[in-house]
């Protein structure tokens, strides 16, 4: 599935039907290159999950947790951006913050990637004339969920 985002609303209108859907062990895997929107897409997903204020990027931390109350699920947001090898995801104790949350994780493909996961719903994002293209591929959990 192709998906036009021109502006900031579509993105996150985008962001909210991924919310909306989104389950413990889900993994939103969120590519492409710098400045494609991967950390705007993951703050209008965890605003429709119900965080208010600000959502800072995980890109020095490589993980931000948030827990209900303040979000209707557990969740993990990861930037994998520094990471020089997959093995050092398995080092940050990934499986542990993992356990009973979903997962948004941007630059997957350093963390080795999860879209071998049924519930890895992988989103790669471009630049366009006007706003980005988010290339959809959902994993086999995610079919008929996002409507």
């Amino acid at each position: 599935m192709i998906l036009d985002l021109p502006d900031l609303a579509a993105m996150e209108q985008f962001g909210a039907r991924i919310a909306d859907a989104l389950r413990p062990g889900d993994v939103v895997a969120l590519s492409g290159g710098l400045g494609a929107g991967k950390t705007t897409l993951a703050r209008a997903i965890i605003a429709a999950l119900g965080h208010i204020g600000e959502v800072p990027s995980p890109s020095f931390a490589i993980i931000e947790t948030y827990d209900p109350p303040s979000l209707r699920l557990p969740l993990v947001h990861a930037d994998f951006y520094r990471l020089k090898h997959p093995e050092e995801a398995e080092e940050l104790g990934l499986d542990d913050y993992r356990n009973g949350a979903a997962l948004i994780a941007e630059w997957p493909e350093m963390a080795g990637g999860f879209s071998h996961e049924p519930g890895c719903l992988s989103i790669r994002l471009e630049t366009a004339q006007s706003g980005r293209i988010a290339v959809v591929e959902p994993g086999l959990d995610w079919l008929g969920r996002l409507g």
